[in-house]
């Protein structure tokens, strides 16, 4: 079964892809790239279901949770074998008081560096050059005709994994890939805090190919420096006083 869109953590709001001017990407734009990239629809009813789970809990969430179960057997009936790994975090989100949930996800996710959502500051800390790949990421979701809301930063792993499942899944698996290193390192985190949510990441990770290459010795690096520290801030990105000989083609 597909879950109803009604039920998404926050429906994107559509909008007409924007046009951009400015300096060469480092890496062509995630469209270009993903030619070819299919995302079959138990993968994305996996990733639907994954980017609620990920959110911050709340009442809605654990009244939702049979039928994000009756998704999860669904996509791990078609084929996605990492889907059943999101089953205990299923269950703790159903029999563990809200206010405990609350307390765990604030714990987990907004005091530890390596154990941030945000994707984008596994690579870059809080830099100017996170607020260019934020930029890169956000007129991707644009040129897919989704503009976010001025409070939502565009790498924070819900919102991608949304977009993945629901707007354009061949561009959303290619930005998934992109910060693939950055997820493999809160994966790791995770499993040395003996988080419930490793059984999320790990759901996600398995729909990964098996790492190899430049990306490997990113995964390493990673470990072994964590996120880099900050250098000048993100106001650049925040204020909207990039130049358009910053935006990115």
């Amino acid at each position: 079964m597909r879950i109803p869109l009604t039920l998404l953590r926050r429906p994107p709001k559509s909008a007409q892809p924007k046009d951009a001017a400015g300096s060469a990407p480092a890496r062509r734009p995630a469209h270009e790239r993903a030619a070819g990239v299919h995302v079959d629809d138990a993968t994305r009813q996996l990733y639907q279901v994954l980017s609620l789970v990920l959110d911050y809990p709340t009442r809605q969430l654990q009244d939702r949770l049979p039928l994000l179960r009756e998704a999860v057997d669904g996509a791990a009936g078609h084929g996605v074998k990492s889907a059943r790994t999101l089953l205990p975090l299923l269950d703790r989100l159903q029999h563990t008081p809200l206010e405990a949930l609350e307390r765990e996800y604030v714990e987990t996710f907004d005091l530890r560096r390596r154990c941030c959502l945000h994707l984008s500051y596994y690579g870059y800390g809080d830099t100017r050059k996170r607020g260019m790949a934020l930029l890169d990421i956000k007129q991707a979701y644009q040129a897919s005709g989704v503009d976010l809301s001025e409070d939502e930063l565009p790498d924070h792993l819900c919102v991608l994994l949304e977009f993945t499942a629901t707007v354009d899944p061949a561009v959303g698996r290619v930005l998934l890939l992109d910060h693939r290193a950055g997820i493999e390192l809160l994966r790791i985190s995770l499993a040395d805090r003996s988080s419930a949510y490793l059984a999320a990441i790990e759901a996600l990770t398995g729909t990964f190919p098996v790492l190899v290459g430049s990306d490997r010795d990113a995964v390493s690096k990673l470990i072994a420096t964590g996120p880099p520290d900050e250098e000048v801030g993100m106001e650049a990105y925040q204020s909207g006083s990039f130049s358009s000989e910053f935006v990115r083609a």
